[in-house]
């Protein structure tokens, strides 16, 4: 089994299990870098998939919630290498699949067939570039998919059907459909049309589909739920780690 296919495997055993697959997103190494495999640890435990966010200085998709994380982490040295050295020193202790969500220059600077080479190693199945477009990505696509990786498309409101179509075509894992328009950490509850644009995703994606933004509490995951494979839960969970709070918990709350 390739890598992304691990991904694809644990939301389609969520829903035939009669759950909405549960992906929560944490910024590595925060708040605490010492303690990041443990938190880690404990989020995987009670989640389908773990998407975590590779600190960056200018994270134009993400609200101030992820941008305090990422800058915060940033000061206390946590680099892409400094991930995955962590991430191979406690590999087994992981249990949910590993998407990697980056800008693309952090990747750039790593090294493409290095980083397709560190990922397979410590768990890592997947990455979401959300400032690498379709067209631009070949390079990026190819590396990681000679590992058997892969590169996660977004798809928004806004896209058009065609290339919602060739996007679903392209993807690996899951196909992220963004419930907005903007940036992450809004709070102001899901969108209008939500239902219809889902639907209409999901009927065509060959994959699961897991919606992301805007996603803070049970009712969010149950009403999404009931249009995609997946909910994206970010801004929402970096919240309550900001406050010193129980994670793992605070996932748990939202599948009921």
């Amino acid at each position: 089994m390739q890598a992304h296919e691990k991904i694809t495997r644990a939301l389609r055993a969520a829903n035939d299990a009669g759950r909405t697959g549960l992906v929560p997103f944490i910024t590595a190494g925060y708040p605490d870098p010492e303690k990041f495999i443990e938190t880690l640890a404990s989020i995987a435990a009670v989640s389908d998939v773990v998407e975590l966010g590779v600190p960056f200085s200018d994270p134009m998709a993400d609200g101030m919630t992820i941008q305090r994380s990422s800058f915060k982490a940033i000061e206390n040295g946590v680099t892409l290498k400094w991930i995955f050295d962590s991430l191979q020193k406690s590999h087994a202790k992981i249990d949910a699949p590993l998407v990697m969500m980056s800008y693309l220059n952090p990747l750039l600077a790593y090294g493409l067939d290095r980083l397709a080479e560190s990922s397979l190693k410590t768990g890592v199945c997947g990455f979401i570039v959300p400032d690498l477009p379709f067209e631009e990505s070949e390079e990026l696509r190819n590396a990681l998919e000679a590992k058997g990786v892969g590169l996660i498309q977004l798809v928004t409101p806004a896209t058009p059907e065609t290339r919602l179509k060739k996007l679903a075509g392209a993807s690996k894992g899951f196909l992220y459909a963004v419930t907005i328009t903007g940036i992450t950490g809004g709070g102001n509850g899901l969108p209008a049309g939500l239902a219809e644009y889902l639907d209409k995703v999901s009927g065509l994606s060959s994959l699961p589909v897991c919606a992301g933004f805007g996603i803070r509490e049970a009712k969010d995951v149950a009403n999404v739920g009931k249009h995609a494979a997946g909910a994206i839960v970010g801004s929402a969970l970096v919240e309550v780690l900001e406050r010193g709070e129980d994670a793992a918990a605070f996932l748990q709350s939202l599948r009921k």
